[in-house]
């Protein structure tokens, strides 16, 4: 008897052993195969969202949540007989409105502008769909970095004026070194008050550990094959050619960041402002970095009032269950809320 319940134990000690190790392996695939689907392979979608619709949405609904029960059911009423004079259910297309269309990018920078091919795919689907007399809106945040990463960002954003449409980069918080290399790009530059701006200088530092490595008897050999291939290193002994070299090519990289801003915004005084500073968005406006004052969402909606905003955004593809949870969720939620308005609206008419 003992005999048996051992093997039986030991039977399952083993079963689990095998479950683990091939969730171990699942686990590892599924893994492998999202690493690589995230850096080359990734589904994409692009995402659209008409901010006009969005935004009566939302008044409509406050409108009804400030309205008392008993009238809920004619201001429905009022919004259903102004989208069928109107002509269309969302009520975001007045007849007679011009057809000029406003879209709206957004790109939210780090060291590496890792955003940078999103965003090109973003322009070469709106320089493909975009009409005469249409604007393009982005919506920029960055701090800057990398001088080759932010200059090819910056590049994406001048094939907007290649192609004949006016563009307004927005600033809400920052647009400094890297970050104003794509502002200025812009045929106009907003920001809020307190945005951050400026920053048109060239930073570089490293360590340097020769000493230390020299107290311990320690050797490194740095072999090179051109002069300057490697002016400053980290764990060899640094000269003063080698400084002078780097400190040069920091200069070089200066003059072309400077000239790029001037090409930009002709009316700069680009030698009082290259400086590495920054400004706050009102004494940037005096400095001529902006040429206005004001938040995105301020800008937007005023923009709403004569053409049709749509937001624009390559995302990454949700997997099936979850659209379908999202649909699903989104659909109960709707159904819900129509319920209890029609509710709220007979039990005030029986009375």
């Amino acid at each position: 008897m003992n005999d048996w319940l051992l093997d039986i134990g030991m039977f399952v000690v083993q079963l689990m052993i095998l479950v683990l190790a091939v969730g171990l392996a699942v686990g590892l695939v599924v893994a492998v195969i999202a690493r690589v689907r995230g850096e080359g392979g990734e589904r994409m979608r692009l995402r659209l969202e008409e901010l006009n619709q969005s935004r009566e949405y939302r008044r409509r609904r406050l409108a009804l949540a400030a309205t008392e029960p008993s009238a809920r059911k004619r201001l429905l009423k009022a919004f259903r007989r102004n989208d069928k004079a109107r002509g269309c259910r969302g009520g975001d297309k007045q007849k007679g409105m011009p057809r000029q269309t406003v879209w709206v990018l957004a790109f939210r920078g780090d060291l590496k502008a890792s955003g940078a091919g999103r965003l090109a795919e973003e322009i070469s689907a709106v320089t493909a769909a975009a009409e005469e007399g249409d604007e393009v809106v982005v919506r920029l945040e960055s701090a800057g970095g990398l001088v080759h990463a932010y200059g090819l960002a910056a590049a994406q954003l001048d094939r907007l004026k290649e192609a004949g449409l006016r563009t307004t980069v927005c600033v809400d918080k920052v647009a400094a070194s890297g970050g104003y290399m794509m502002a200025c790009a812009a045929d106009e530059v907003r920001a809020a008050p307190f945005a951050v701006l400026g920053s048109i200088g060239v930073v570089a530092q490293l360590p340097n550990v020769h000493r230390l490595l020299k107290r311990h008897d320690i050797d490194v050999e740095l072999l090179t094959a051109g002069e300057y291939k490697r002016t400053l290193t980290i764990f060899g002994e640094n000269t003063d050619e080698g400084r002078e070299k780097f400190r040069a090519d920091l200069e070089n990289t200066h003059e072309l960041f400077k000239a790029h801003v001037a090409e930009r915004r002709p009316n700069l005084d680009i030698e009082a402002i290259a400086t590495g500073e920054i400004w706050y968005g009102r004494d940037a406006l005096g400095k001529g970095l902006i040429d206005a004052l004001g938040t995105s969402e301020a800008y937007l909606v005023s923009r709403m009032e004569e053409a049709r905003v749509v937001s624009v955004a390559l995302e990454p593809r949700r997997a099936m269950g979850e659209r379908l949870g999202l649909a699903l969720s989104h659909g109960v939620e709707r159904g819900i809320e129509r319920l209890l308005e029609r509710l709220d609206a007979g039990r005030w008419e029986r009375r």
